[in-house]
């Protein structure tokens, strides 16, 4: 099998980096894979990116040319946005390929590509011909101009069919497949299929757990750090918490005045790893939707439970009273319950947790189920173009 992979990197790294990175690893041992990249640039370049992003001839002539040269039997998409655009879709479907694409997140519905604006969830354009109040937002990088041609590039590309040529989209979630097939972007629902992410790790070992609870995570209103905050705030319940972002001061000055919160600034992985291994469960008081957090699957695979709000990706996610708990979104008060409530279980039943956490991963979340789920799309969307070939 040979696959072309298609990323558009961010100006700043993010998740959707480090799946594709993984992803493309990952498919190296059973296939052969190249890859198709390039990057959103600042000033003149950027505003040049983002002027041809509906329709980018010169990214499109770039793909023809990796097309002549890999000649893949599929063409696996992450993220099209600004440099490429949608025309690698039609290009891949002009020249007979079928093509996969990952829903990293919701930007097909909504510019703010979150579905989460001004510190609360903005669903507005989940219903709406054209996300009109979206703009009038500017709830993309905070621009009415860059909101608006987003959306009229999502939208001319609905009206072309352009989206209706992927022949598979990969959604992280359950929860996401839903939003994506209920929302006016008008695909049918058997165009989704659910693969979540994955993350790779070894096995769990059995060691001390400390008393204390952790936060890993960007630092910012979306990620509920002011719940986080509040919930532990007074109480004598030891709380770390790692990342950076811009609420990175309103952490620090918490840390200083309360002496149950310790900030630890950002960590590396291996110390992501230990910290996660020792603690004795992991907070998530997310309020968006997320899309597929990595800090719960390193979580499970270290055998942690969760403590999350119950809120898109996490309802799927955190079983609740099985691998962790979850709680409702935003409501300090329930998170510190819930916290309390962790504390007052019996040690056995916080060792089933662990086991079911790591359970939990062991089943969805491991690379050689990741490798299966994604050979098998390749393989189903790649049949009916081998049939017809053979006519």
């Amino acid at each position: 099998m040979r696959i072309l992979i298609i990323h558009n990197h961010y100006q700043r790294p993010g998740g959707e980096d480090v799946v594709f990175e993984q992803e493309r690893t990952l498919l190296s041992s059973v296939a052969a894979v190249e890859t198709l990249t390039s990057r959103n640039r600042t000033g003149w370049r950027g505003a040049w990116q983002t002027l041809w992003s509906p329709w980018n001839v010169w990214a499109g002539h770039r793909l023809k040319r990796a097309i002549r040269r890999h000649r893949p039997d599929v063409i696996h998409i992450h993220n099209l946005h600004y440099a490429i655009g949608p025309i690698a879709i039609r290009i891949a479907k002009r020249h007979g390929i079928p093509v996969v694409m990952t829903l990293h997140n919701y930007r097909l519905l909504c510019p703010s590509a979150t579905l989460f604006h001004n510190g609360r969830l903005f669903t507005d354009s989940l219903r709406a011909v054209f996300p009109w109040n979206a703009v009038r937002l500017g709830v993309h990088s905070h621009s009415v101009f860059k909101t608006f041609w987003l959306a009229f590039t999502v939208w001319l590309h609905k009206k072309a069919g352009t989206w209706r040529m992927v022949d598979r989209y990969i959604a992280l979630t359950a929860f996401a497949r839903q939003l994506f097939a209920e929302s006016t972007l008008g695909l049918p629902e058997d165009q989704f299929i659910v693969k979540p992410n994955f993350v790779t790790a070894g096995q769990a070992t059995a060691s001390a757990r400390g008393g204390y609870f952790l936060f890993i995570g960007r630092l910012a209103p979306e990620k509920g750090i002011e719940v986080l905050l509040a919930a532990f705030s007074g109480t004598d319940c030891l709380l770390r918490i790692a990342g950076d972002g811009p609420l990175r001061q309103r952490v620090i000055d918490a840390a200083g005045t309360q002496s149950n919160i310790t900030y630890l600034g950002s960590l590396n992985p291996t110390e992501i790893r230990r910290e996660l291994s020792a603690c004795s469960a992991l907070i998530f008081p997310s309020i968006w939707y997320e899309g597929m957090p990595m800090t719960l699957l390193e979580a499970f695979a270290a055998g942690t439970p969760v403590i999350a709000s119950d809120l898109g990706a996490m309802q799927g996610m955190v079983a609740d009273g099985q691998t962790g708990y979850r709680f409702p979104p935003g409501d300090a008060q329930a998170l510190r319950e819930k916290v309390q409530h962790w504390l007052q279980s019996a040690p056995a039943t916080r060792a089933d947790m662990a086991s079911r956490a790591r359970q939990a991963y062991e089943l969805h979340y491991t690379a050689d189920k990741n490798k299966a789920l994604l050979v098998e799309i390749y393989a189903s969307v790649m049949q009916p173009y081998k049939k017809k070939a053979n006519r």
